[in-house]
């Protein structure tokens, strides 16, 4: 039944003339299944997952990667003001802005990137716009996927192995990460926490700045096999994606997924 709804569809639909249609419902699929949901919190999801994740933890360890001005993080505080909170941000301007949003609530700082190991990078922004949340170490989103001329920064970038070595943090009970493309290298810079599973729950942003980092959601699927996957929905529902299909998978635009691990 269902070969042969597709097959009808295919004969009236697939011409030229129906591309607008085709689009539409192409765009409205996919926020259906958790992508392109930017609009706010409550249509990402964000603002719900949190309140699930942590409201009623005792001194959750959360570290927020890639932090900007520090919204996400004074989110955190707010469901749950007990949490060990750790956030990164490298951009120098973005990181004043941070420090004025946490004022007076007990976080850790740190004006630094996060990536595979220590390095001294260039993060690029805006010209016109410094200090915007698009700011990443690939040249090629400012100005090929926004098409505005870019500045550069040199950042010091760090791997989260060795930070929770320094600090003696034994496990992390929520990882953030919103590094504009950079994140299966967070990912991999926490060497034998994430074997170990010493990560309980992963929330990170997959979408077009991936190309220019050349990751693929197979990479990311691949190195999170002891995770069960999802893609989150408005009001906190998540999508469990119970296997690799290209098809459904590799989707360059905004989407938060989530990775939590498997008991």
């Amino acid at each position: 039944m269902r070969d042969s709804l597709l097959s009808l569809y295919v004969k009236i639909f697939a011409k030229p003339s129906f591309i607008k249609w085709n689009r539409f419902l192409y765009h409205a699929s996919l926020k259906g299944m958790g992508v392109l949901n930017y609009k706010n919190d409550k249509e990402s999801g964000e603002e719900a997952f949190l309140e699930k994740t942590l409201k009623g933890l005792n001194a959750p360890v959360v570290f927020d990667v890639g932090a900007n001005v520090g919204r996400y993080s004074k989110n955190i505080l707010k469901i749950n003001s007990s949490a060990k909170l750790h956030s990164f941000e490298p951009h120098p301007s973005t990181f004043q802005k941070l420090s004025e949003t946490m004022k007076g609530l007990a976080s850790n700082l740190n004006n630094k990137g996060v990536g595979k190991e220590k390095a001294s990078l260039k993060l690029f922004d805006y010209q016109d716009q410094d200090g915007s949340s698009h700011a990443s170490i690939y040249k090629g989103v400012i100005e090929e996927i926004h098409n505005k001329k870019a500045v550069s920064h040199e950042v010091d970038v760090i791997s989260l192995e060795s930070y929770l070595k320094e600090q003696q943090i034994s496990n992390i009970d929520l990882l953030k990460i919103d590094t504009e493309g950079n994140e299966l290298n967070v990912l991999l810079g926490l060497g034998s926490f994430l074997k170990e599973g010493k990560v309980e729950v992963i929330h990170f942003e997959f979408n077009e700045m991936n190309i220019f980092s050349k990751t693929s959601f197979k990479d990311f699927w691949d190195l999170l096999k002891n995770y069960n996957i999802f893609r989150l929905l408005p009001n906190g529902r998540m999508l469990k994606i119970n296997e690799y299909v290209g098809v459904d998978c590799e989707i360059y635009a905004y989407q938060n997924i989530i990775a939590i691990k498997r008991k």
